[in-house]
């Protein structure tokens, strides 16, 4: 997806860069294209529109259009909201000797599918992840995470149980025998409303000691 939005984002600004000097029609253009990008990669209307406000302002601000690159500048304008909206600074995961990584969220929310890319990650840069399959809610949600480990060559380790702390227990126990270093829990959606399936989580939680809890959210939504 972020390849996809970048290549658009570069295709929108690409015509801004070869010109010696920029207008308010070619900078509204490009504005609808950046628009257009944002929207098809599922960000939030609103987010969207003050996204574009703010970058629009500041491209037909002076020191933008008088300058002797205004192309760059606006591509520069771009980069530096993109980056306050995405969220400024750095952060990273908490890796020890072996690694638990606990993933929760809303149900539907992309938490299986963001366990294997994450693990996929790791894998590519030089760790031996593992995937455990503690989601005991969802159905065929354990078969969706083998076929996903299958396609990324990471194991999964699943248990026929219905206790999601047993599940978790035993997949840790096997990832760790089997000489991985990261555990990525998958673990089933839920509400805060729902009292019973926030004490098992909490459960599974104890139960796994995470270094690292990830919260999976819908980017659809663009709210806090």
């Amino acid at each position: 997806m972020f390849d996809s939005l970048a290549d658009k984002l570069q295709g929108a600004l690409g015509d801004l860069r070869k010109k010696g000097r920029l207008d308010e029609e070619s900078i509204s253009r490009a504005m609808r294209e950046i628009r257009l990008a944002l929207l098809e990669a599922d960000v939030n209307f609103t987010v969207v529109r003050d996204f574009v406000a703010r970058v629009r302002e500041k491209a037909l601000g002076e020191d933008v259009l008088k300058s002797l690159t205004p192309g760059l500048q606006v591509a520069k304008v771009v980069n530096e909201e993109l980056t306050a909206l995405m969220g400024e600074g750095e952060s990273g995961l908490a890796f020890g000797k072996f690694t638990v990584i606990l993933l929760a969220g809303l149900q539907g929310s992309g938490k299986t599918t963001t366990a294997a890319k994450l693990a996929l990650l790791l894998r590519k840069q030089g760790r031996k992840p593992g995937l455990v399959a503690a989601d005991l809610q969802r159905p065929a949600a354990i078969d969706q995470l083998e076929q996903l480990g299958k396609q990324i060559q990471v194991p999964v380790f699943r248990t026929d149980t219905k206790d999601a702390v047993e599940a978790t227990r035993s997949g840790i126990e096997r990832a760790r025998s089997d000489g991985l270093d990261t555990v990525i829990v998958d673990t089933a959606g839920r509400l805060q409303i729902d009292a019973e399936l926030m004490q098992e989580l909490a459960r599974v939680r104890d139960e796994a000691k995470p270094h690292n809890i990830l919260l999976v959210l819908d980017a659809m939504t663009g709210q806090e």
